[in-house]
């Protein structure tokens, strides 16, 4: 079985930073495609970024240029920097992780952005 944990979520300021976490533990000989997903309220679940086992990358539009995935391989671990939050970031942001045949998320962390 595999699990995922992120952490890294909290309440910032309108143009602030947070950094996401998400360790991916359990029966795992190589790390799949990752990526982050996020949900705001009344909202559909959404593709924030994703990246590939080879280390590539896409993006959705509205975080371009802000928003950076990545990963460390050896840890087991992904990572979302996110730089000039704006209060339309607020969201609950998951992590996904598709293995093999299988799709297996996180159980999310809140990022509130205040303006």
């Amino acid at each position: 079985q595999v699990q995922l944990v992120e952490s890294g979520g909290g309440l910032v300021q309108d143009g602030g930073s947070l950094r996401l976490s998400c360790v991916a533990s359990g029966s795992i000989a190589s790390l799949g495609n990752m990526a982050w997903f996020r949900q705001a309220p009344g909202k559909q679940r959404e593709l924030v970024a994703a990246i590939s086992t080879g280390g590539s990358t896409n993006y959705a539009d509205s975080v371009k240029g802000r928003f950076t995935i990545s990963r460390d391989n050896a840890k087991n671990t992904a990572f979302l920097q996110m730089n000039s939050l704006k209060p339309e970031d607020t969201a609950v942001y998951y992590c996904y992780l598709h293995l093999r045949v299988a799709d297996y998320w996180g159980q999310g962390t809140q990022v509130t952005v205040s303006s």
